[in-house]
Order: structure tokens, then C-alpha cells, then sequence
């Protein structure tokens, strides 16, 4: 049963993919999603952002080569180029929106609101593609939203970056809500297996910020303890964790919802927050992740009911 050439096989019932719970992997998902705003906050201490994203690409990618590598030597070119594209707006065009932005002094909190309306930026776009969405949905993207809001507000911030800076994590958000939606649309025969689609890309993005990096500073590792840990962090849990099991989720459930289940990342950001830097929580923050999840679960009535 199994496809040659690395393209994504059907999921066989000894799959633990497949007997494993969509809401467990889901909740896999938003741990190791929100992981890496917790993860950003820590490294930029220690590093320039765009290097640990580069290292952090080419372990990953290094890491998944011996597994991905028998399926990669038969790839036929009109397999990868689409997938290479997906995989560049995926990940170098989100984290380039949302880490530069932070880097050019958007607030964190403000920066993490942007990316996290991801389900409604979706949705958007979507629509302007000739897709319908019931109303209850629409309903539930509006709650989600009003949600995170509540969650995050007490974060938020102007700063004083530079006006373009606050288009950065908008754009980045836009660049994963697109790559999302062309992945959704790729033929049977162009799917790739979850790990191969995650290795190419790692390898993609590695190139894409080494040139990013290159034009700041060295590509060289820093030899500092926080440095390692922002690294293996980022590619262990946000990269392998978060990456791979968003493409996995996908695999299992539509795009709408599986967007829709990101609107709680604030309120699991918050809790990585208050566990590592001993940030305090509020009944507000509880208050909008319970009104997300309200939301959530209108989306997945409202496509159920369409």
C-alpha cells in the first residue's frame, strides 16, 4: 500500500498517526505551536533572531536527512518545486514576518495577536478563492478573534518601531495562511509524506536565512549555553513539534479548523510564560481563552452543519 517516491501514503490503521485522537494530536499541536513565541522571547537574549531561525532550520534538516533521504532520491522535479514553495512561505515567509518583526521593535505581545488570526486571515482568503463557509463558522472566527484579544490585551503594546515593522507579522501570517491553502489544493500525486515535507522545508528556509543572516552578521554558532538551548528548543519542540504536527493535523481535518484550534495559543503561551518566567496570569487572559474556545467549537459545528 505503501507510494514510491516519498509521496504521503494513505494512513494504515497501525499508524499511531492515525489511531491517536485528532483532539490529542491537536492539543500536541497548540503546546509545541505556542512553544515558539516562548522560545523567541528566550533566544533573542543571547543571539541575533535570524541566526538561531538558521541553525535551527539546518538541524532540523539534518536530523530528519537519514529518514527522509530514501524517498528524496526518486522525487520527480514537479513534485518538489510546489512543495519547496509551500515550504518556503510556510516557514521562512511566517517567520521572517513575525521574528522580524519582533526584531525591528514590534512588541512581542502585538506580534504574537497578529500571527495568531491566522483562522480569519484563512478564511479571507479562502473566500476571495471561491470557498463558503457556513455563517455559524464565520460567527465562531469573530468569537475566536475577540477571544484572543481578551487573552493577549494585557500585553499589548504600540512601541516605537518603525512603521513598516508593524506590516511584518501581518505579512507573515498572510505567507502561512497561503501556504496552508496551496498545500490543501495540491493533487493526490504532489502530497508528501509528513517528514519529507518537513525536511524540504528545513532546507529550503536554511537557505532562505542563511542569505537573510549573511547580510547582518556571521552564520557562525555562538558557543554560549543559551544560545544551544534557544536552538534545540526551537527545533526540537517548535519546528519538529509544532511544524510537523500542523501539516499531520492537516492530514486529518480541514484547514478551517485546524487554523481555528491556533486561537487558543495565546492563552497556552501565557501558561509557557508564567511556568518558565514566572509571568502572572489574570482572569481576563482566562476569560479569552474560554471565549476562543467557544469559538473553536462553533467553527467545527458550522462545518459539520455544512
Amino acid at each position: 500500500m505503501t507510494q514510491t517516491l516519498g509521496i504521503a501514503r494513505p494512513l494504515l490503521r497501525r499508524d499511531w498517526l492515525r489511531i491517536l485522537p485528532l483532539p490529542v494530536l491537536e492539543a500536541a499541536l497548540l503546546l509545541s505551536w505556542s512553544s515558539g513565541f516562548v522560545g523567541a522571547r528566550f533566544s533573542i537574549d543571547y543571539a541575533p533572531a535570524f541566526l538561531v531561525v538558521f541553525w535551527r532550520c539546518v538541524l532540523v534538516t539534518l536530523a530528519l536527512t537519514p529518514l527522509a533521504w530514501p524517498a528524496l532520491r526518486g522525487l520527480p522535479r514537479k513534485v518538489w518545486w510546489p512543495n519547496a514553495g509551500i515550504g518556503l512561505l510556510a516557514m521562512a515567509g511566517y517567520l521572517c514576518g513575525v521574528t522580524g518583526g519582533i526584531a525591528w521593535g514590534v512588541p512581542a505581545g502585538l506580534a504574537a495577536l497578529v500571527a495568531d488570526l491566522l483562522p480569519v486571515g484563512m478564511a479571507l482568503l479562502g473566500a476571495a478563492m471561491g470557498q463558503r463557509l457556513a455563517g455559524v463558522a464565520w460567527a465562531g472566527l469573530a468569537l475566536g478573534s475577540l477571544g484572543v484579544l481578551l487573552a493577549t490585551q494585557g500585553a499589548l503594546s504600540l512601541g516605537h518601531a518603525p512603521l513598516l515593522a508593524y506590516a511584518l507579522p501581518l505579512l507573515g501570517m498572510l505567507s502561512l495562511a497561503v501556504a496552508t491553502l496551496w498545500q490543501q489544493r495540491l493533487s493526490c500525486a504532489a502530497v508528501l509524506s509528513p517528514r519529507v515535507s518537513l525536511w524540504l522545508q528545513c532546507a529550503v528556509s536554511a537557505v532562505a536565512f542563511a542569505g537573510i543572516q549573511g547580510l547582518q552578521g556571521s552564520l557562525w554558532p555562538i558557543p554560549t549555553w543559551g544560545f544551544a538551548v534557544s536552538v534545540l528548543w526551537t527545533a526540537a519542540i517548535s519546528t519538529l513539534g509544532g511544524y510537523g504536527l500542523y501539516w499531520v493535523c492537516l492530514h486529518r481535518a480541514g484547514h478551517t479548523r485546524v487554523a481555528s484550534v491556533l486561537f487558543l495559543s495565546p492563552g497556552i503561551t501565557l501558561l509557557w510564560g508564567w511556568c518558565l518566567f514566572g509571568e502572572p496570569l489574570s482572569w481576563m487572559m482566562a476569560l479569552g481563552t474560554l471565549v476562543s474556545g467557544v469559538g473553536i467549537g462553533m467553527v467545527v459545528w458550522g462545518r459539520r452543519a455544512g
